[in-house]
This record gives structure tokens, C-alpha cells and sequence, in this order.
């Protein structure tokens, strides 16, 4: 019997957009590390095997969970604004600016079980295509976000805290001193789609692995992101929880110079628009969280 991705036709591409999106996945309880490969990797086998079949190309949307969680957590920062940046007076390692990570920062272990997922999807996706002579491109994505997004606390971040606070449901500040400092950049769906569109135009270079999201300009502590729906749904606290997770880290930044530099592109949506977006979604559709299973 011949499985769904087998039964389907022909195409000219392929966007490998599926995964169990979450750094906890295969040790929350919620899946096993067998059905977190299944998903991503195994998911992702059977995708090249179909671009094996019918020659066609590959974008491959990968995660800026991929980077090394010890070279990520050893940065060094410091608090400003109530969010946490680079301290630029302290060595760097390579592969990290102020203008945030780079694909040539280290993806040295420990990467957490789904970054692993993701690597072996990247490595598997290249070998394919350099064997059987399909085309490639490899996506490294930072935090998607906008309206409809199932977020939850674990990816999606920014939707799942816009909803959650307006519905006044718990929120936590999760490690660093319980503070809400940990910084994360976002970029919109739409971006993504503009530079797949461009992608796929184009034959892709010998290294096609780009680092793609919202950038220093669109980041944004967790603080600072309730101070943003204070003001628009009024004061909500979140819970200090002091507790340290091993696969948590304080400053995530996609620099997507590379990206820019080689194929022109560059996010157009800022990350105040997204909010705003988001909110728009969160007045007009109360119990979201619940309807897209989050909680």
C-alpha cells in the first residue's frame, strides 16, 4: 500500500514545513524521543524520498535550535531596558554580533533532542540532493509569528503571550532570575514566504543554508512584551520562577546578513506591526489558546 506523501502527484517543489516544533519535545512527557525523530526527521526522509522520485527541488524550514545550547547559554550579557544584550566589552565566539547569530556559530552538542532532529534533516536534505541532483535550500528560522498562530509556551511564543494575558491565564518568567529579561527577535510569515518565493526562482549555491528572521531591530524581551499588553489589556503579572531549564537560553538573535547580502532579503514586517496583528486576533477571538489545544 502506497503512504499519503507517495500517492501524491508530481510537483516542481517541495516546503518541508513539518515538525514537532518544540526544544522540550521527546522530554516533556508529551511525546517519546522515538515519535520526536519519527516526526521530524522521519517526516523529513520521507519527504526527500518523494523529491527523489519526481526530481523535485527542496526548501527546507529549519530552526535556529540547531546552534549550540552551551555556546548560546555561555554568551555573555547584560541587563538594559529590562532585556538582556551582548556585553560587546567581553570576547565574542564566532559566529555572533550585535547583529545576532550567524550560520557559521558552532552547532556543537548538546543541541537538544530537536535541535538534533532538525541538523539530521539539514544533513540528510543536502546529501539527497548533492546525490540525486535535486535542488536544496535549508532555512534556519528564528520565532514565527503572527495572527492565527497555534503558539504555545514552548514555540510561538509571542501569540501564545498576547492571548494568554488578555485572557489572564498564568504566565511565568522562566529562569535568569525570574526577571522576563531572555530575549527573542520574530519576523512574519509573509517575510518567509517572500524569500521562499525568491528561493525557488533561482538555482541555489554550493552552501544554501541561510539564517532567516526578524533581526536585533525586531527583538524583544519577555518584560518588555508584557509591559507592550499592559498597556493594551491592562497590568497582568507574570510569575517569577526561578528554576533553571537545561535547554533555555537568555538572547536568541537571527543575524540574517548572509541572507540579505546574497539574496536581497530582509523582513518588512516590524515587530510592532506583528503585535498589533496578533492583537487584533486576540479582541476578536477569545478561548483561542483553548480551541488550538495550547493548555
Amino acid at each position: 500500500m502506497r503512504s499519503d506523501v507517495e500517492s501524491l502527484p508530481a510537483c516542481e517543489w517541495v516546503i518541508d514545513a513539518a515538525a514537532n516544533p518544540s526544544v522540550l519535545a521527546g522530554v516533556d512527557g508529551k511525546s517519546s524521543p522515538r515519535q520526536l525523530a519519527e516526526h521530524n526527521l522521519g517526516g523529513t526522509l520521507n519527504i526527500l524520498e518523494y523529491c527523489r522520485e519526481h526530481k523535485a527541488g527542496l526548501v527546507l524550514l529549519s530552526s535556529s535550535r540547531v546552534y549550540s545550547v552551551r555556546e548560546l547559554a555561555a554568551l555573555p550579557v547584560r541587563e538594559r531596558n529590562q532585556a538582556l544584550q551582548l556585553d560587546s566589552e567581553q570576547p565574542l565566539p564566532q559566529g555572533v554580533s550585535s547583529a545576532g547569530i550567524s550560520e557559521s556559530f558552532s552547532v556543537g552538542q548538546p543541541i537538544s533532542l530537536y535541535g538534533a532532529t532538525k541538523l539530521s534533516s539539514e544533513i540528510m536534505a543536502l546529501e539527497y540532493g548533492h546525490t540525486f541532483g535535486f535542488p536544496v535550500w535549508i532555512d534556519r528560522c528564528g520565532v514565527l509569528a503572527g495572527a492565527g498562530q497555534f503558539g504555545t509556551a514552548e514555540q510561538g511564543i509571542f501569540s501564545f503571550w498576547l492571548h494568554a494575558h488578555a485572557a489572564r491565564l498564568p504566565l511565568r518568567y522562566i529562569g535568569f532570575g525570574g526577571f522576563g529579561h531572555q530575549v527573542r527577535d520574530a519576523f512574519h510569515p509573509e517575510d518567509l514566504a517572500a524569500l521562499v518565493e525568491t528561493q525557488i526562482r533561482r538555482d541555489p549555491p554550493a552552501h544554501p543554508v541561510y539564517n532567516v528572521g526578524g533581526g536585533a531591530s525586531n527583538s524583544m524581551s519577555l518584560a518588555q512584551l508584557t509591559a507592550w499588553c499592559d498597556a493594551r489589556f491592562g497590568p497582568h503579572k507574570p510569575v517569577s520562577d526561578h528554576r533553571s531549564r537545561p535547554f533555555d537560553i537568555p538572547w536568541v538573535v537571527m543575524d540574517y546578513g548572509r541572507t540579505a547580502a546574497e539574496l536581497g532579503w530582509s523582513p518588512k514586517r516590524s515587530i510592532t506591526s506583528i503585535l498589533e496583528e496578533i492583537e487584533t486576533h486576540v479582541r476578536i477571538n477569545p478561548g483561542w489558546l483553548n480551541r488550538c489545544g495550547a493548555l
